[in-house]
């Protein structure tokens, strides 16, 4: 059993890599990358390497020859995903692999977060392909809450414009575990799983956890989309992400981040990291 996948040398390929190696063999796994000496512990691991670029679609599908499963991970590149997807799709058609799974978004069908659609195109490309698949609706990472904590403490107070939206995140890590479960365990074939965290907390909940753990004073202070897009450009924080994050913390308070799904905890076997956790693990 041939397993590959797409952006090993990302933050999440890692991950999943590593949770698959506790289920099979290094040899089972094909890492597809596009920079090979980014690879390098992975090759020393004993997995194989393969040159993967989205952007040169006549090199993916020899790339794909004898892989049974595909997980396709979402690139990185918004507003350029669906086409890059349909090429990776299209490769694996050709190759002849039986099996794609991909990480989508949570509710994706149903998601008004502006980057649902390129997700929506994708399972729309993956289901008129003929192949078996899986969809892993991943809802928000914790870690994008969590990479200016530091900075939070030291200025007491954290931003945002989520109001009193509930978020049912997970880290990056149980997402990993669970893309590794469903890859080395059978009865997924055609399923979607809409994968969230098993407790859900506010932004004003998260920084009354920063103050607990850090022991400092730290409040949340809710912002219009306006001021909250203007204090993340003052940040240095490029435009186009500035977008996703603003457009996430909108859609936050009308629910878009919030689910009671189970899914994610089922295959992983047991409850999600809680977020303050990651805080004591960043701040102690």
């Amino acid at each position: 059993m041939k397993i590959a996948i797409t952006g090993a040398t990302g933050q999440l390929g890692q991950l999943v890599i590593h949770s698959l190696l506790k289920n099979t063999a290094a040899e089972n796994i094909v890492a597809l990358v596009r920079n090979e000496s980014k690879a390098a512990d992975l090759k020393t691991k004993g997995i194989e390497l393969r040159y993967f670029d989205y952007d040169a679609p006549e090199t993916l599908a020899s790339a794909l020859s004898g892989i049974d499963k595909l997980l396709l991970i979402s690139a990185n590149e918004v507003g350029r995903r669906t086409p890059q997807h349909k090429a990776v799709i299209d490769a694996a058609k050709q190759a002849g692999v039986p099996y794609i799974a991909y990480t989508s978004l949570l509710n994706a069908d149903i998601s008004p977060l502006g980057l649902a659609q390129e997700h929506r195109e994708t399972e729309r490309l993956i289901k008129d392909s003929g192949l078996k698949y899986t969809f892993l609706r991943n809802n928000w990472y914790s870690e994008n809450y969590l990479g200016s904590v530091a900075h939070t403490v030291e200025i007491g107070t954290l931003y945002g414009a989520a109001g009193l939206g509930k978020i049912s995140s997970a880290s990056r890590q149980d997402y990993a575990e669970a893309a590794a479960k469903v890859l080395t365990s059978e009865g997924h074939d055609n399923k979607t799983y809409e994968l969230a965290g098993s407790t859900s907390f506010t932004l004003a909940d998260l920084a009354k956890d920063i103050a607990e753990v850090s022991g400092k004073a730290v409040v949340y202070q809710n912002l219009t989309a306006e001021d909250y897009s203007q204090a993340l450009l003052q940040a240095g924080v490029p435009a186009s992400l500035v977008d996703v994050i603003v457009d996430a913390d909108i859609q936050t308070e009308k629910g878009a981040m919030y689910s009671e799904s189970k899914d994610l905890e089922n295959i992983i076997g047991h409850k999600t990291t809680a977020i303050k956790d990651q805080v004591k693990a960043i701040l102690t």
